[in-house]
């Protein structure tokens, strides 16, 4: 039984001639299965319907343009297993198909289709579980990767927030240290000279012969060395402590200042309500003494 060359077996199977033609072509004509196969590949090819050009010399199943051309094989008369049919010489070889013989082959060559199609199929299945496997693990490497910049971005930040408290808490240091040094040093320029003498000799006043009261000692004025200091803040509450007598204004202010919840830059004085007097910042490097806050005072915060 004649067998169907491949370009006419693509033909009976009803795709496309110039379709046909590229696949024979594309194929170099090594049969039908390898046209199938590559119709089915390129089908969604944008060019896939433009006009198929042949090259010189390669007429499929056209006419042949000169005398040379006419003596070689075209595609169009290529068997499917590779045997050359002439147009001219080997015409009286070939025996027509019958309509049964052709429907035989075109079942045949369907069947190999839709088996070659299953495959396509299969092979594509196979594909997207390979490619979704892929996707899956370079999530999750993503993920991983992602999870790993966020614990090393916390980490800094507790790092970051573990520094800045230690380094407020040694600044806070720092100034506690320097206002208990201040407070040593005015307490040891002030509280080392003490009032002056108001004696004009060294000799022992001679007790008054005519003065009958002068027999016993002279009552003692009590000396305070410390003071208690109460401060009412600008909010109306209030703080108390005590400081050494010695001990100069200036150290009240820094009390406060650290004490009390005067904003931050905010500026102010002290004031004693009675009798009302106004500190300046001369008062500020006298003793507590000899401002007469001693044993004990009530001091104002006001503003300045």
């Amino acid at each position: 039984m004649a067998e169907l060359t491949t370009l006419e077996s693509l033909l009976e199977m009803g795709f496309d001639r110039n379709r046909a033609e590229k696949a024979v072509a594309s194929t170099g004509n090594q049969g039908i299965e390898q046209a199938m196969d590559w119709l089915m590949e390129h089908e969604n090819d944008p060019d896939i319907d433009e006009p198929y050009v042949p090259p010189v010399g390669n007429v499929l199943g056209g006419e042949a343009e000169s005398q040379s051309n006419a003596e070689q094989p075209t595609l169009a008369d290529t068997a499917e297993g590779g045997d050359i049919i002439f147009d001219q010489n080997d015409d009286s070889d070939k025996q027509p198909m019958t309509e049964e013989e052709k429907r035989e082959q075109v079942k045949r060559l369907e069947e190999l289709m839709r088996v070659k199609q299953a495959e396509r199929r299969e092979r594509e299945r196979a594909e997207e579980v390979e490619r979704e496997k892929q996707r899956r693990r370079h999530g999750q490497e993503l993920q991983q990767i992602r999870q790993k910049l966020q614990d090393d971005d916390m980490k800094k930040l507790a790092d970051q927030r573990r520094r800045e408290k230690m380094e407020d808490k040694m600044a806070r240091q720092r100034v506690k240290e320097k206002i208990a040094r201040d407070r040593e040093e005015r307490a040891q320029k002030f509280g080392g000279a003490g009032p002056p003498s108001t004696a004009t000799s060294s000799q022992p006043a001679q007790p008054s012969p005519s003065s009958p009261t002068s027999q016993g000692p002279p009552p003692t004025k009590k000396e305070y060395d410390e003071s208690r200091i109460q401060v009412r803040l600008l909010d109306g509450s209030t703080i108390t402590t005590v400081f050494k007598a010695q001990e100069p204004l200036a150290a009240v202010r820094v009390y406060v200042q650290m004490n009390g919840n005067t904003p931050e830059g905010q500026d102010f004085t002290l004031l004693s309500p009675y009798p009302r007097h106004v500190y300046t910042e001369l008062d500020m490097e006298k003793p507590l003494k000899e401002l007469g806050l001693v044993p004990s005072a009530v001091l104002v915060v006001t503003k300045k």
